[in-house]
């Protein structure tokens, strides 16, 4: 069975370090497409560059202009490659223009163990059946974001006051989630699982397309199959920004990847 992931973040090896790619207009938000997305397909094409070391650990992308739905080209250069892990720098570009700027370190989590030991506390959900279906969101909210149909998402009761007009003002977001075709997540789609939930301002009152500025992500596991919890949190909106600080966990209760990105706040409609 063929995934809807797999088949918009594919690559084809171009030559030198150049793979080319289709980006699809599902994954658009706002006015570009997801970050999480776009980090995906950069790192699918790392990921051929040094298929010994498969594995994102870690990425930092600077968004430097959206992402447009059509063609691209991920131009990837090697820094260092060493036993157990690889340094790569890479730029996603459509039409001459730079879309994201990424440096990324790749290795191999099965060789590097798959252990997770944590102090952090696993979020505390309803189970899925008692949470509120994404499917259900506000039609603004579709509007903006077409990228939710691609999700299964399960908004726990207490951080989805934002879609009935109460946001919280605690700047918290957090639900169960997986993809709409059935797909498991794997280390590379964790890369955008980090980027897939509404932005956080949402529940700040602040609703609205969010531009990622700078977007980094540690994939710390495997994960296990079935659903993920994801937790959004932010704690400082300075200067028309804020941070949004992610937790995936897994359903053997591990945590799988962590992230912080800063976002452009939205503007008032």
């Amino acid at each position: 069975m063929s995934h809807e992931w797999d088949a918009h973040t594919a690559i084809e090896h171009a030559g030198d370090g150049v793979y080319d790619a289709t980006l699809d207009d599902g994954w658009r938000v706002g006015g570009g497409l997801n970050g999480g997305y776009l980090l995906g397909v950069v790192g699918n094409a790392v990921a051929a560059q040094v298929p010994d070391k498969p594995h994102p650990l870690s990425m930092s992308a600077y968004y430097l202009s959206p992402g447009a739905p059509g063609a691209a080209s991920v131009h990837t250069r090697v820094l260092r490659e060493g036993g157990t892990t690889a340094t790569v720098a890479a730029d996603l570009r459509q039409g001459g223009e730079d879309r994201i700027s990424v440096l990324a370190t790749y290795g191999d989590l099965g060789r590097l163990g798959d252990d997770v030991a944590t102090t952090a506390e696993e979020p505390v959900l309803p189970a899925v059946e008692e949470c509120v279906d994404g499917s259900y969101a506000p039609e603004e909210t579709r509007r903006i974001a077409p990228l939710m149909q691609r999700f299964d998402m399960r908004f726990d009761p207490a951080t989805i006051g934002w879609a009935m007009g109460a946001p919280s003002g605690r700047g918290h977001i957090q639900a169960w989630f997986r993809l709409a075709d059935g797909r498991d997540a794997d280390p590379l789609t964790l890369l955008m699982v980090c980027d897939a939930l509404p932005p956080v301002t949402f529940d700040l009152g602040k609703p609205g397309w969010a531009p990622t500025l700078e977007l980094t992500v540690h994939v710390r596991a495997v994960p296990a199959p079935g659903w993920l919890k994801v937790s959004h949190r932010t704690r400082n909106v300075a200067g028309g920004m804020f941070e949004e600080d992610c937790e995936v966990w897994d359903s053997a209760g591990r945590l799988v990847a962590q992230s912080r990105q800063l976002a452009l706040e939205p503007r008032a409609s």
